[in-house]
């Protein structure tokens, strides 16, 4: 695929149209909660759940069938997700010791997230935040989900130090992540979606327990660079070479950080 001379794989674009629904989808979210906030109703999308609840468990369907794919080998997803399983796993000659982040560092980055989301968790308990701003919280994250991909992530940056997606540890806890605000919002549709992202987590906790070997591009060589077929991470550096030539944007964005 081709825009204006360069070439998206596959891949991209699929997380491009990720991006395009996960922001329509948390917009049309946030507007219906101010309606219903405005009319007084005590239903979180009232215009929808009221008249067509159909909607609501058409976009939970959505959620749970991405999460069911993860479970299985796929040429439409990303290395970053697919290196557990054996099919795609190419090993390095010589079979070399795997390289992968520290158990003690992706437990302090789990132990961090439930820490902020166990703050957000208090304060609904209290009365402080209804249950409407929990769901457009994990919109939210949803929406930042595909950002870290396509353009910046601060786990990646800050904390695991990994080169891209293709080699990051956690990229299978995305949805658990996603979906941590639910465990407070007490619904059919939350269990579902909250009890498939644990299970997605725990399925690959425990391959990288098993066979570390596939996660790690010094023992996997699908991993490498010259192997990548997706390429995701050259919309972060055209991001920054973007930003680079043009100085008064990056003013602006460190403003806003």
């Amino acid at each position: 695929m081709k825009i204006r001379g360069l070439t998206i794989s596959k891949i991209s674009a699929m997380h491009y149209g990720k991006l395009v629904f996960r922001i329509l989808l948390f917009l049309s979210a946030f507007a219906m909660y101010v309606v219903s906030k405005v009319q007084g109703s005590d239903v979180l999308f009232a215009p929808v759940e009221e008249d067509y609840p159909i909607v609501i468990w058409i976009i939970c369907a959505i959620f749970i069938i991405e999460m069911a794919l993860r479970f299985f080998p796929s040429s439409m997803e990303s290395m970053g997700c697919q290196k557990q399983f054996k099919r795609v796993y190419s090993p390095a000659h010589g079979n070399p010791r795997p390289d992968v982040q520290s158990d003690r560092l992706t437990l302090k980055i789990a132990l961090g997230w439930c820490a902020l989301n166990g703050i957000f968790g208090v304060l609904h308990l209290c009365g402080v935040i209804d249950y409407g701003i929990m769901f457009l919280l994990c919109l939210a994250y949803s929406l930042c989900d595909i950002i870290c991909i396509l353009f910046f992530c601060p786990f990646q940056t800050w904390f695991m130090k990994n080169k891209c997606c293709g080699s990051c540890r956690i990229y299978n806890w995305d949805y658990a992540m996603m979906f941590t605000p639910l465990l407070f919002v007490k619904h059919v549709y939350t269990w579902l979606l909250l009890g498939l992202a644990l299970g997605l987590l725990i399925h690959w906790e425990i391959i990288f327990h098993t066979h570390p070997e596939r996660f790690s591009e010094t023992s996997n060589l699908a991993l490498r660079c010259e192997n990548c077929p997706e390429k995701l991470c050259h919309h972060k550096k055209q991001l920054q070479k973007f930003l680079k030539e043009n100085p008064q944007l990056r003013k602006l964005a460190g403003r806003i950080k």
